[in-house]
């Protein structure tokens, strides 16, 4: 098992990169979104949790930025009919924290913005995942937004105005820092959408 690869990022594209080991071998990893964003500048060196998918026909590889990033990916494979490119496309659109806390709390709606969950599909992850990530709940580390009423609200009308998923959620996460009030929503939007236009 491949649990972690360390070396230096060769290419590195929105979906893909490639690492060059020491030992000179080149390692191609699928990865997510959120993964992208924390990458280095080819060249440096950069290391990535992985996932290893060994099927009849080929082998892949996901790497991650981080270890829980990885258990979440491997969590959501658990459900039924995830497969690793739907599990990735779910990363994308969300950061791990996001993505248990709108599987936890049931929220059907939030999920169905990924593409290719419909309503179907969102109730099944509600139902085999819900009551599976306990240990995956929020920590309070950085990146985890506060479950403020409204929070919600405000990030899936940031990106219904076309913000990327992850920087709604900072954005919102630094209004509500700022002191914005939940339950002012539409002051809260605005807030935070001043804040991606910095």
């Amino acid at each position: 098992m491949i649990s972690q690869l360390h070396g230096r990022l060769v290419t590195r594209d929105v979906d893909r990169v490639e690492v060059s080991t020491a030992g000179g071998v080149t390692y191609e990893l699928a990865i997510p979104l959120g993964t992208f964003e924390s990458l280095p500048p080819r060249g440096d060196a950069v290391t990535l949790f992985t996932h290893l998918v060994v099927r009849d026909d080929e082998w892949s590889l996901y790497g991650f930025s981080s270890a829980r990033e990885r258990t979440v990916f491997r969590r959501l494979l658990e459900a039924t009919g995830v497969g690793p490119s739907l599990a990735l496309g779910m990363l994308s659109r969300f950061s791990a924290d996001r993505l248990v806390r709108a599987i936890r709390e049931k929220d059907v709606d939030t999920l169905q913005t990924v593409p290719r969950v419909g309503r179907r599909k969102a109730q099944q992850l509600v139902l085999d995942l819900a009551d599976k990530l306990d240990d995956l709940s929020s920590d309070g580390t950085p990146g985890t937004m506060p479950t403020a009423p409204g929070a919600d609200h405000a990030v899936r009308a940031l990106v219904s105005l076309g913000v990327a998923p992850a920087d709604a959620d900072k954005a919102v996460r630094e209004a509500m820092a700022a002191g914005g009030a939940p339950g002012a929503l539409a002051a809260l939007i605005r807030d935070a959408l001043g804040r991606t236009r910095k």
